[in-house]
């Protein structure tokens, strides 16, 4: 039996990862706001212009790579392998606690950040625990 929740839950990873890509490829200044506060965002996009170029092709290459993945989950939601499925619904939980651990001791330090990571923290943790329930309900479809 092929899992709707899969897909359904990929499907909705992949589009927040590939909007989320392609508004940090061209609107990366607006993002960056967004995600962080605003006199945040501005100390963020360096002093120099050198820095700035940096940054700038940093938070591209970040959005490109997130648009990537964004299209790798798409592709993933068509497997309808159960087996596959349940291993990389584990190991997208993996990533997401991983990130929320990184953010918890990593981020916290940094005088900048220090407001912005509980909420991104949050988000890890809601994004790893989509996957959680669907683990849950597979596991349960398969032993009932």
């Amino acid at each position: 039996m092929v899992s709707s929740g899969f897909t359904l839950i990929c499907v909705l990873h992949s589009a927040i990862a590939l909007t989320s890509g392609i508004l940090m490829i061209f609107y990366s200044k607006e993002i960056s706001a967004f995600g962080h506060r605003p006199e945040t965002a501005t100390k963020l996009r360096g002093s120099t212009p050198h820095d700035q170029l940096l940054i700038q092709t940093s938070d591209s290459f970040s959005g490109f790579l997130l648009f990537t993945i964004g299209f790798i989950l798409l592709m993933a939601s068509f497997v309808k392998d159960k087996d596959f499925q349940s291993f990389f619904a584990k190991g997208c939980v993996l990533l997401h606690f991983s990130m929320a651990v990184w953010r918890f001791f990593f981020e916290r330090e940094i005088e900048d950040l220090v407001h912005d990571w509980p909420r991104h923290v949050v988000g890890n943790i809601a994004l790893a625990i989509s996957w959680v329930f669907f683990l849950v309900y597979s596991w349960r479809e398969k032993y009932d």
